[in-house]
């Protein structure tokens, strides 16, 4: 891929040549099929830590301009996009329920199921991973295998800047109906998260199981039991409440990996 990179970057700066020269048309389109086949990823887990590629991200914008805007007709349905649709899903056994659509440029491992939902270009998600009802996977967001993703759930996606981390989610997380998770948060591990919590970079965590509360941002700790919260902040104006999210356990070792939300949080007494 060295030389496959080195062509993006060299030519990452010549915007007016990207629609018109085939060197790096063929380059671009030789990344986004490296993407849809899986064997690239735009953030992979390396020595410990998340890193960005960001050659991948910026390949993926030149994409646009490399691509003609062309006209799909499925039956009665019709699209007019830079961006193909993803096919052949049997092939790659993947299951897809109507209306389901997933952009090509996306990878999706075996085993997933896709209910009526969108996938976006540039990201990619793991084995036997549910993609609920109505759930949006933004551009560039990376979800782990046996993840579920429930109804209604908003990962953002991420393009620019380019140095910006996308959504990131690790293996066997339970994303709870309609959680809003953007601006390049981190759920570690079998995380578990209750419906309704809404992360962004500047979000507060409080880690509330201690008898003081430990705040942290942007990364929701392995195994973390989560659900919404407030907390009181003073405004020229009065006092209001601010969103925040409330850690209030851990998911037990002995909890299978596939537990429902409920049955996470009835060990931790939120449900009867």
């Amino acid at each position: 891929m060295k030389n496959l990179k080195s062509k993006i970057e060299k030519y990452w700066n010549r915007k007016e040549i990207w629609s018109t020269d085939r060197q790096i048309q063929d380059g671009v389109i030789e990344t986004i099929d490296h993407i849809e086949q899986g064997a690239i990823r735009v953030s992979e887990f390396l020595n410990g830590k998340w890193i960005v590629n960001e050659w991948i991200k910026k390949a993926i914008i030149m994409y646009f301009s490399v691509r003609k805007m062309n006209l799909v007709k499925l039956g009665p349905l019709e699209f007019y996009d830079k961006i193909p649709i993803k096919n052949r899903f049997k092939d790659k056994g993947i299951r897809v329920v109507p209306h389901a659509v997933a952009r090509y440029g996306s990878y999706i491992s075996p085993g997933v199921i896709l209910m009526p939902s969108y996938v976006n270009i540039g990201s990619y998600i793991g084995e036997n991973t549910m993609i609920d009802t109505w759930a949006t996977v933004g551009s560039c967001a990376q979800i782990g295998s046996r993840v579920h993703v429930s109804g209604g759930v908003g990962i953002g996606g991420v393009l620019e800047p380019i140095q910006a981390s996308p959504v990131i989610i690790e293996d066997d997380v339970f994303i709870g109906s309609r959680c809003i998770l953007v601006e390049g948060v981190l759920i570690e591990k079998e995380a578990v998260l209750g419906a309704n919590v809404v992360l962004t970079s500047s979000t507060k965590i409080f880690d509330v199981t201690n008898e003081k509360p430990i705040e942290m941002q942007g990364m929701v700790p392995k195994s973390s039991v989560v659900i919404p919260g407030s907390y009181p902040k003073k405004f020229p104006s009065g006092v209001y409440h601010i969103p925040c999210a409330l850690i209030i356990g851990k998911r037990k070792e002995s909890t299978n990996k596939k537990t429902s939300l409920n049955e996470a949080l009835r060990t931790h007494n939120i449900v009867n």
